[in-house]
């Protein structure tokens, strides 16, 4: 989009549903610009009548009336703000929904390809920056524009000689704001992308404190945030230094334009053309003018900013997941919940070679069937392409005969359940990170998926037992705290299809026999894959599927495989030695 587009897409949306409103803070900005044209106007009586005729009459009328304006000046400037300052607050919010929402049903994929600290800077920075765009950029434009035309009325109406060489200051400072601004514009993108990277660093310093600690990296960690520091403050002065370039430019055209008025009012106060009281006056409002001159030289330099933000946040907005319901879609409906993988191809990117090479897998339905094989397989992609986090690029995967690129997402993820060895907690209480599953379960359904899972034997133990906070991705709990936490909300959720991505593969010794007893009561009669890193998944699954570089090299029960594949039995051994 180019930037006409970007405005009137920012206006179609954000701000055209809060016109009234602005309408409203636009009158008071006429009110505005009236006082502040009085204020300059009532100089001309006040010298006249007042300091050169001595009128008495008026003593206390022309105060009054400059005490007056200076009241009206500041209240409409308040009223108008107040408005405008609501109005920005809810444009904010609405531009930050929209990108929420488009970032909630994105596809993995763009989630994956882009650090979560270079999306927080999409959602604060640039949407600051938009409105300051939509909310502070069109206040300035009436409320400028109005003052400086009705300052320029007064200007004209004590001489319009010495107005014809004022406005001249106008254009000049109006070409120097276009060069500011697309000069803000670059800096800003340069800004942006460093913040970015800045968030994205900090994101991962906290969450690896530990590593830092161990390593002792203290040292290295502070020479890298100085560097992304001062980047960041490198291109943030290039901004500020851009922005206050305008401040001796303007200086200078107020200076030669005063001087020359001097020069000019002299001679026409010397030939009798000009009075003493219409100079005032006059100087008066061009002084006056000098503030909103300047504010709309540099409104410039804000719209380029907001355009800058539009350009990185209108297509996050826009974007359009692929993984979507395709027309006619149906709701899937789960009975022996049988997953059959047929000619699946499968790659991240068109540029790398394909995970999963012509796949075809007949997992039977309420059994456990375990996939293993070295690391980079193709596991963990298998799994992923069930709950369709990604689609395939060829083939079909069908359940129980229907295929899912054929039903609806919703039916489709509500069957089955995701343990993983990366468990995922939200910082909340105990409680709601179970019942996550299942926002409509009792306590009496909460208590039991914990007591299945022996989450129970740690929670009752807590002084605040389900309602205890557990902090940032359960940073308060042990590794095998969290993952019966994350089989207990697998219970609750009651799902007919259950994926296990390295589920025991981070737990305590001392525990495992616990968490396989929660494990064989969660996949108890539901079809169940796991990937299998230890010899008791092994030996417990009802199937096995060999694979090597996206393929089937095998499949089949244990015994079987010891004598069919050498790949399944030297896995096999590893395994006994490492137990």
């Amino acid at each position: 989009m180019n930037n006409t587009e970007i405005l009137k897409r920012l206006y179609k949306d954000y701000t055209k549903k809060f016109i009234k409103k602005i309408l409203i803070s636009v009158f008071f900005t006429l009110l505005l610009a009236l006082s502040t044209s009085s204020i300059a106007y009532l100089l001309d009586p006040a010298i006249k009548q007042l300091f050169i005729e001595k009128k008495q009459s008026l003593i206390y009328i022309i105060p009054g009336l400059i005490i007056l304006a200076f009241a009206l000046k500041g209240g409409s400037l308040y009223l108008a703000k107040i408005i405008m300052i609501g109005v920005s607050e809810e444009v904010r919010k609405d531009i930050q929904q929209d990108m929420f929402a488009s970032l909630i049903v994105a596809d993995t994929k763009l989630i994956d390809n882009k650090h979560s600290g270079g999306f927080i800077t999409n959602l604060t920075n640039d949407v600051n920056m938009i409105t300051n765009l939509v909310s502070t950029a069109i206040l300035n434009l009436f409320k400028d524009t109005l003052t400086l035309f009705g300052l320029l009325c007064v200007m004209f109406y004590q001489n319009w000689k010495l107005s014809l060489i004022a406005i001249v200051m106008i254009p000049l400072a109006s070409i120097a704001a276009r060069t500011l601004g697309k000069r803000m514009g670059k800096v800003t993108n340069q800004q942006m992308k460093k913040a970015s990277i800045l968030t994205s660093y900090l994101i991962e310093i906290f969450k690896n404190h530990k590593l830092i600690k161990i390593f002792q990296k203290e040292f290295f960690e502070k020479q890298r945030a100085n560097k992304y520091l001062n980047d960041l403050k490198e291109t943030t002065k290039k901004i500020n230094i851009v922005y206050v370039r305008a401040s001796p430019i303007m200086e200078s055209l107020t200076g030669i334009m005063i001087a020359i008025m001097i020069f000019v009012s002299a001679k026409l106060v010397a030939n009798d053309e000009l009075e003493v009281s219409n100079f005032f006056s006059f100087l008066a409002a061009m002084m006056l003018a000098y503030q909103p001159v300047r504010s709309l030289a540099t409104l410039n330099i804000t719209v380029q900013q907001g355009l800058s933000g539009a350009k990185r946040v209108l297509p996050i907005i826009d974007d359009k997941p692929n993984i979507k319901n395709d027309a006619g879609a149906k709701e899937l409906n789960v009975n022996e919940g049988e997953i059959d993988f047929e000619n699946i191809k499968f790659n991240y990117s068109n540029s790398e070679k394909p995970i999963l090479n012509s796949l075809n897998l007949s997992i039977p339905g309420k059994k456990m069937t375990a996939l293993v094989g070295h690391s980079g397989a193709g596991k963990s992609t298998i799994l992923n392409l069930i709950p369709r986090f990604y689609n395939a690029n060829q083939g079909d995967i069908k359940i129980d005969g229907q295929s899912i690129y054929k039903s609806t997402i919703q039916s489709l993820r509500k069957n089955i359940s995701l343990v993983s060895q990366d468990t995922t907690l939200f910082d909340d209480t105990i409680r709601n990170n179970i019942l996550y599953a299942n926002m409509n379960a009792s306590q009496k359904e909460i208590e039991e998926a914990a007591k299945y899972s022996f989450a129970d034997e740690f929670i009752e133990k807590l002084p605040n037992k389900y309602e205890t906070l557990i902090g940032e991705n359960g940073v308060r709990l042990s590794g095998g705290e969290k993952q019966r936490l994350s089989i207990a909300r697998a219970i609750l959720k009651k799902s007919k299809i259950i994926l296990l991505d390295e589920a025991t593969s981070s737990l305590d010794a001392e525990i495992e026999n616990k968490i396989q007893k929660a494990i064989s009561f969660l996949t108890e009669n539901k079809t169940t894959i796991v990937i299998a890193h230890r010899l008791s998944t092994i030996l417990n699954s009802d199937k096995i599927y060999v694979i090597d570089n996206g393929k089937v090299l095998g499949e089949g029960k244990h015994d079987e495989l010891l004598l069919s594949s050498n790949v399944y039995k030297n896995f096999y051994e590893k395994q006994i030695k490492k137990s």
